[in-house]
C-alpha cells in the first residue's frame, strides 16, 4: 500500500489494495488571509507553475481547485487566464496540511 505525501492530492484518498478510491480533496478552509487573484496569462492551464511560484512546491497545484470548487470545476482546464480565484496563504497550507 502506497503512502502519499502531505502535498499530494491523494493523501486522504482511501486505498483498497493497489487501487485508489475516488479522489478526496482535503478541505482548504476560507481564511481572512486568502488573496483574490485573477489568473495571469503566464499561468494559463498551469496551476503547478503558480503553486511553485507561490509555495515553492508544484505538487500543491490542487489546493487552488480545493479552495475554489465552484470556479475551478476541472482543476486543469478551468485554470485559464482571466478567471478570478482565491489563493490560500502559505501559513494556511502549513496549518491545514501539516507541512
Amino acid at each position: 500500500m502506497a503512502v502519499y505525501s502531505k502535498t499530494s492530492p491523494y493523501h486522504e484518498t482511501q486505498q483498497f489494495g493497489p487501487f485508489l478510491d475516488t479522489l478526496t480533496y482535503r478541505n482548504i478552509p476560507k481564511n481572512i488571509n486568502d488573496t483574490s487573484y485573477t489568473i495571469d496569462e503566464i499561468y494559463n492551464l498551469k496551476p503547478q507553475l503558480l503553486a511553485f511560484d507561490l509555495y515553492g512546491d508544484p505538487a500543491l497545484w490542487w489546493v487552488f481547485a480545493s479552495r475554489n470548487p465552484n470556479v475551478l470545476i476541472d482543476p486543469l482546464f478551468s485554470f485559464v487566464s482571466g478567471t478570478t480565484i482565491f489563493i490560500p496563504s502559505k501559513d494556511t497550507l502549513i496549518s491545514t496540511l501539516g507541512l
